[in-house]
């Protein structure tokens, strides 16, 4: 910009000088030549100022901007909390240090959640791992008075723990990635019918299902999320478990209802952050890992839809709405 700026104002000073020279009276072709070395001299010495005047502009100019690249610079994942200098005036730089810094801001929260969730995650396959030592060592300890199918049917019961956890985990890590498998146009009650017709419960069932509910998804993670509902619900019932699927208005319903507790309007959120386990549910089920349910809130809101806590007279009622394709 500088060289520009200089350029410009040498052929301005160039055309003012010729045209004094031609309204001036025309000397002869054997002038004195003084006169031609001041004019040259004078022009010289203005484009000079002219350049050196642009260069401090420009300098002034940038000033912010090499505030926040430099900032930036000094800047390491472990201190992310710092933030650039915003400038004085209210114009495009200081919108531009703004914007950076809201740009800090969302991946310190990005890095404090991964290692919230790292370390939750490292407890929590620890416990499993730990029982099963225990156990281990204590049959070590008692070699002949030990039952071993009985050690066994106790140390599986660790082990599909920690199955289930690590496959939610990775489940976690797919949906985190973005990864996005094949969306076809699904039938969902026939979808949750099939997968309910395979699966073993200890807890009746109730279908409640309407015809011609289609949705726009993906099945891998439509099964998942069915599954996830269903561990749930399954953990707290008391007698019954009623799975529903309808269009309601606009939308392609999936609700889980269960007759157990239920969930306090107060902890309706909670339950769907990552390795939260409400007091009650801890003390039902020592297994669970707190995962479930966000991997199915996830599931849902990729798909465009919903997943929330309803009002029921007893029990808790998981409702999920999909948007209903277009036809």
């Amino acid at each position: 910009m500088t060289t520009v700026a200089s350029a410009v104002m040498a052929l301005v000073c160039v055309s003012v000088t010729l045209l004094l020279l031609m309204a001036a009276p025309q000397p002869p072709l054997y002038g004195s030549p003084a006169v031609l070395a001041e004019l040259i001299s004078g022009s010289l010495l203005l484009i000079a100022a002219t350049a050196l005047g642009t260069y401090w502009m420009m300098s002034k100019t940038l000033q912010p901007v090499r505030a926040i690249s430099g900032k930036l610079a000094t800047i390491r994942p472990s201190h992310l909390s710092e933030r650039v200098p915003l400038p004085s005036h209210d114009d495009e730089f200081k919108e531009l240090a703004q914007a950076t810094n809201q740009t800090l801001e969302r991946a310190q929260a990005a890095i404090q959640a991964q290692v919230r969730f790292a370390s939750d995650a490292s407890h929590d396959l620890r416990n499993p791992l730990a029982a099963m030592r225990t156990e281990i060592e204590e049959a070590l300890m008692r070699r002949e008075e030990t039952d071993w199918a009985e050690t066994a049917d106790r140390l599986l019961e660790s082990v599909e723990r920690l199955q289930d956890l690590v496959t939610n985990l990775l489940e976690i890590s797919r949906l985190d990635a973005g990864v996005i498998g094949q969306y076809d146009l699904l039938n969902l009650a026939v979808l949750v019918d099939g997968e309910l017709d395979h699966r073993q419960s200890k807890i009746r069932v109730v279908r409640r299902f309407s015809s011609g509910v289609m949705v726009y998804g993906e099945r891998i993670g439509l099964t998942r999320l069915l599954h996830n509902l269903m561990d749930n619900a399954e953990r707290h019932a008391h007698s019954m478990v009623m799975v529903t699927v309808e269009h309601r208005g606009d939308a392609a319903v999936l609700e889980v209802y269960d007759d157990g507790s239920g969930v306090p309007p107060e902890q309706r959120e909670v339950i769907f952050e990552r390795f939260a386990r409400l007091p009650d549910a801890r003390a039902k089920d020592t297994g669970g890992s707190g995962l479930g349910l966000p991997i199915g809130r996830q599931i849902v809101e990729d798909h465009g839809g919903t997943l929330t806590i309803e009002d029921s007279r007893s029990g808790a009622r998981f409702v999920a709405r999909f948007p209903r394709p277009a036809v």
